[in-house]
């Protein structure tokens, strides 16, 4: 092994964040590997362009152009493709271009993948960016920019839910073991090249949401481990390209996606729970909800209108 790692960040329509997750990549430790960070503009409506200047500044940065929005799973599938042809990397890196990473953050995580061969993915300890708290008020000065956001994922299969491990606490170093984990957040996941081969790769038909759960349980599956390192720290702008919580975007993806992942991976008690919650959703969901139940049984998965 050459010892490389291919960074793969996705912008849709949020320049400014997508640059400041570069720039907070620029200075990295990454002793004894070498890396590359690949920039899928996916869609947007201004295409993405980086000066002479900022170029100057952050070398490693190789930036493609998606004419359609392929979504999460698409844009970051089309970086790891162009990793592939470039780079034959070690390591691929899914990084969202809302996050501001810490200078040690890739370092851990290549080396807890080192440690053992059959760790598969493993995903950082990750803060909500201050000021991007769900109960920002809740929270002191000094607690902000130590509010957790992921330390790990758990999934439910009784509730039919996937959800992040002491998310909204502050932390107070109650979730510094490294274990193995449900799933890996898409929001920072390290994936073996071991993966890539064996398991493939995101799978288009969720577009956006759960694909990271479902892509965590296709790699368990296949007998390799999924991890939680807590020495690798980022900081992540919660919904910037999506609407935030709650939008229409976000509750018809989920909702069309929560099922979707429950036919396909649950145990059969929690596909007819699937079952009851589809004639519930019909009866009383919103808009977007029932749009979602009406994509799912028609099978009209990947990108869809939702409103």
């Amino acid at each position: 092994m050459k010892n490389h790692v291919s960074i793969i960040t996705v912008n849709y329509n949020t320049p400014e964040d997508t640059k400041a997750t570069i720039q907070s990549l620029a200075d990295i430790a990454h002793n004894g590997f070498d890396y590359r960070v690949i920039v899928v503009d996916n869609g947007s409506k201004e295409p993405l362009s980086f000066n002479k200047v900022f170029l100057k500044n952050n070398p490693k940065v190789d930036l493609l152009r998606s004419e359609s929005n392929l979504g999460f799973s698409g844009g970051n599938n089309l970086g790891i493709q162009h990793a592939i042809d470039h780079y034959d990397s070690d390591y691929y890196l899914l990084l969202n271009s809302d996050t501001i990473v810490t200078k040690d953050f890739l370092q851990e995580l290549v080396k807890m993948m080192k440690s053992d061969p059959r760790i598969g993915l493993a995903a950082s300890k990750v803060y909500f960016h201050r000021g991007y708290e769900y109960f920002e008020n809740s929270y002191t000065e000094a607690e902000k920019h130590h509010v957790l956001w992921y330390v790990g994922g758990r999934i439910d299969w009784t509730n039919l839910l996937s959800y992040h491990i002491g998310i909204d606490e502050v932390d107070r170093g109650h979730f510094n073991n490294e274990t193995e984990t449900d799933y890996a957040t898409g929001c920072v996941m390290m994936i073996s090249r071991e993966v890539i081969e064996r398991v493939g790769r995101l799978d288009d038909r969720f577009f956006l949401y759960s694909e990271d759960v479902d892509f965590s349980l296709r790699v368990r599956e296949a007998g390799l481990k999924v991890m939680y390192c807590p020495s690798s720290v980022i900081y992540h702008k919660i919904g910037r390209s999506t609407g935030g919580a709650g939008s229409p975007l976000q509750q018809y993806y989920q909702t069309r996606n929560r099922l979707f992942l429950t036919f396909r991976h649950a145990p059969m008690r929690s596909k007819l729970t699937a079952l009851h919650l589809i004639f519930d959703i019909l009866r009383r969901g919103n808009k977007s909800e029932r749009k979602a139940i009406l994509d799912l049984v028609l099978g009209r998965m990947g990108k869809q209108a939702f409103i």
